[in-house]
């Protein structure tokens, strides 16, 4: 009777602590197709700040991944492209400021969905005086979302210019010894 009064009994068993949920992927180390990021900032909220490159090495663009905040252009330059050390001057500018949460980074989307995205941006260049040349450059506020390289976006382009004749031409250029290609978003039709 002893015995059974004494009884061991089995320790406690502590119930498994829940995992913490992984927090979004906010750009620390995110890497577009396209895109090459040379400076990440943080702002306020831990949310990343990006100077990046896209088709051409030179011309940088800074993009806020908390807020909406992006700059491609700087009008005190003769040239208008931000240089490195501006691009790097405005992200801590605005880095210090901004207060926006970090964000998701948003998924890659498929080919048709930027194909869609290409022919609005080419309908949105059209005007009604004259065919406008199309540049890959004035895609650097969109590469961010499209995630694509210059490669498949010029290849989108050429099928552009064949399904939709009316809206985009593609011409060989004068002034190029090898095959270099100029889009042109054709004006608008008098009405």
């Amino acid at each position: 009777m002893a015995l059974t009064l004494f009884a061991r009994r089995p320790a406690p068993v502590e119930p498994p602590t829940p995992e913490p949920p992984l927090w979004p992927e906010i750009g620390e180390t995110w890497k577009p197709d396209g895109v090459t990021i040379v400076q990440r900032y943080y702002n306020q909220a831990h949310a990343v700040v990006l100077v990046y490159t896209a088709s051409q090495g030179y011309r940088h663009n800074v993009a806020c991944l908390g807020c909406h905040f992006v700059k491609t252009h700087n009008k005190f330059k003769s040239h208008g492209w931000l240089e490195l050390k501006d691009a790097a001057a405005v992200a801590n500018d605005h880095a210090t400021t901004c207060r926006a949460l970090p964000r998701d980074i948003t998924a890659r989307p498929d080919d048709d969905t930027v194909r869609e995205r290409l022919l609005k941006w080419v309908s949105g260049c059209r005007n009604r005086v004259e065919d406008e040349q199309i540049w890959i450059e004035s895609l650097d506020l969109l590469r961010l979302s499209i995630q694509r390289t210059d490669d498949w976006i010029v290849a989108a382009l050429q099928q552009l210019a064949i399904d939709h004749p009316e809206i985009l031409r593609a011409e060989p250029s004068e002034y190029s010894d090898h095959t270099h290609i100029r889009y042109f978003a054709r004006r608008h039709p008098e009405s």
